[in-house]
């Protein structure tokens, strides 16, 4: 699966604003715009339309079948590879009173919350699976989405993503590390290291 249109058709469609977006709902509008000539979703690689405001993917396109919330799976939504959760905590605000405290208070954070190199289109069953889940390498194949490669250990609160994505989440978390001095640990890290040399950039 290929991710080049999408991330250049990124990098124009941010050189080309005046200034970053300020909010996560106006990132999302324009996340809606760079993607219009690639509608696939990042973590199961199903094909979406839109229609008016709404996205809906086509799950008979990749295979997926709902886990538990089919009403959910029948929007797309706007994950954040790295979660809110994941560089919110790491700023005082958040420890102060949580997202909606960084939200009103930190520049950094609403920064953050709405780079757009950190969103990208997914399922909503996905989404709200994955929650802030970290990823990582899980034993098995534990399939319950169908035939989307993506494993979910709820309870060691974990996810694994498809080897065609794994270097882009790497890549992805990197962008934060450099981008907001975002934390990874060294077990991500290495985890990291490893996806990027499997799943290197496309040509």
């Amino acid at each position: 699966m290929t991710k080049t249109l999408p991330f250049l058709l990124l990098l124009i469609s941010i050189t080309a604003l005046a200034e970053p977006p300020q909010s996560f709902s106006q990132a999302k509008k324009i996340a809606t715009e760079i993607y219009t000539d690639h509608q696939t979703t990042f973590y199961c690689g199903c094909s979406y339309t839109r229609i008016e405001n709404k996205l809906t993917p086509d799950l008979q396109s990749c295979g997926y079948k709902p886990r538990k919330e089919p009403k959910r799976a029948s929007r797309i939504e706007w994950e954040h590879i790295v979660p809110a959760w994941a560089f919110g905590h790491q700023l005082q605000c958040w420890q102060d009173g949580g997202r909606s405290n960084c939200r009103k208070t930190s520049e950094k954070f609403r920064l953050m919350e709405a780079d757009l190199y950190n969103l990208v289109p997914a399922i909503g069953e996905i989404k709200g699976n994955r929650s802030n889940y970290s990823f990582a390498m899980l034993d098995g194949e534990h399939r319950v989405y169908g035939a989307c490669d993506f494993e979910v250990d709820f309870k060691a609160r974990k996810v694994e993503p498809a080897p065609e994505v794994r270097g882009d989440i790497a890549r992805i978390y990197w962008y934060m590390r450099d981008t907001y001095g975002l934390k990874i640990s060294d077990k991500q890290q290495k985890l990291f290291e490893v996806w990027d040399r499997t799943n290197p950039i496309d040509e």
